[in-house]
């Protein structure tokens, strides 16, 4: 299940980002063999994806919040964001949630599924 408490939602598009950042998830644990939601790697994987694929590093929303950086914001934000979330899991520090992230990029952040591309 997934519930979405719009009362903090700054942006319109943001329940639409929100809601299809979460079913990346989702299909990450449904489709994903032995997906382990302790296992650093495994959640920085599907944060990388969840993160580069639902739009919530689009160019504009960066800019909005504060972040002026044109090229190369996108990746940027997408490891930014996929620290914050993997380091708040207890059983990977933030030593062990940089690793991973840097362990998994290129697959992970290439892997586009179930879409053709990216947005």
């Amino acid at each position: 299940m997934i519930e979405v408490c719009c009362n903090h939602m700054e942006y319109p598009d943001q329940i639409t980002q929100t809601i299809t950042h979460e079913l990346i998830h989702a299909y990450d644990d449904c489709v994903g063999k032995n997906m382990d939601w302790t296992n650093c790697a495994h959640h920085a994987c599907s944060e990388i994806r969840a993160n580069h694929l639902s739009g919530n590093c689009h160019y504009k929303r960066e800019l909005m919040k504060g972040f002026l950086k044109i090229r190369g914001h996108e990746p940027e934000c997408v490891k930014r964001r996929s620290l914050e979330s993997v380091k708040n899991n207890p059983y990977c520090s933030e030593t062990a949630a940089k690793d991973a992230i840097e362990a998994v990029w290129n697959i992970c952040y290439n892997d586009t599924r179930p879409f053709d591309r990216a947005p």
